[in-house]
């Protein structure tokens, strides 16, 4: 059996998992604070035929050796934390991160973390996102708030009618020593793994941590070309390995006909 056609069909699988990143990403183009993945890919074992400077009958040494690759597998598909366009909504609370940092988040009782600045006030006047997650540390706005200010240092304050505060809290930024080893759960949010590390806490634009922009949104940071090259490139190259494939059938048949 023709190694080629196990080696092409590896590929072909690579791709494939390409391909699906790539739908993954451009589903998303329109969320808030998505953060795109890319695949990353490497070459299997190889089979080594001839070793490179083994002596030859002559006396000789060979400069170079034969090995032959068994094709490609996926080393890993990895978040991207680059920054997002932001888009001005003029709403109190969203609230948008230039730089680097995670918002906190309780859902379910366990700590999540989001780039996404999208937040309410639910029943009880808690801030929190779509799906009722409450923005740590927990702030109620009052019933009598009339304005809600929140300055780049992540100060919030609710003030009545009358200018007086109402109350005000300071929210905190996390980060991570390796953002890309957070485990993405959905929902726009992440958890701390092993690969990412313990969650670094600090006050917006304070050491390395990002300042608070209200009323702005983070976009996704989906490249719309960009992926739609790499779509292309990834058909391309699953093409190409259904040729390899073809031609090796071809070969195979050509043997058997010999018989005759």
């Amino acid at each position: 059996m023709l190694r080629g056609l196990w080696t092409a069909a590896t590929g072909m699988s690579c791709q494939q998992i390409n391909i699906d990143v790539i739908a993954h990403n451009l589903a998303n183009v329109n969320t808030n604070g998505f953060k795109k993945s890319r695949a990353y890919f490497q070459d299997l074992m190889y089979q080594t035929m001839q070793v490179a400077g083994a002596s030859t009958a002559s006396g000789g040494q060979l400069p170079s050796g034969i090995e032959i690759g068994m094709g490609a597998r996926v080393a890993s598909v990895e978040k991207l934390f680059l920054q997002g366009d932001y888009v001005q909504t003029k709403k109190e609370l969203d609230m948008a991160i230039e730089g680097k940092g995670f918002f906190k988040l309780i859902s379910n009782g366990r700590e999540v973390f989001t780039r996404n600045g999208a937040f309410k006030i639910d029943k009880d006047g808690y801030i929190c996102d779509h799906h009722g997650n409450r923005l740590q540390p927990e702030f109620a706005i009052p019933a009598q708030t009339t304005t809600i200010t929140i300055d780049s240092g992540g100060r919030i304050v609710a003030s009545g009618g009358d200018g007086k505060e109402l109350g005000s809290v300071q929210i905190q930024l996390f980060n991570f020593p390796n953002p890309a080893g957070l485990k993405s759960i959905g929902q726009n949010l992440f958890i701390p793994s092993e690969a990412s590390g313990d969650p670094i806490q600090g006050n917006p634009g304070s050491d390395e941590f990002g300042t608070i922009s209200q009323g702005f949104l983070e976009m996704s940071n989906v490249d719309v070309v960009e992926e739609m090259i790499n779509m292309i490139m990834a058909q391309r190259a699953y093409e190409i390995g259904t040729k390899v494939i073809q031609t090796g059938d071809d070969m195979l048949q050509m043997a058997n006909n010999l018989k005759r």
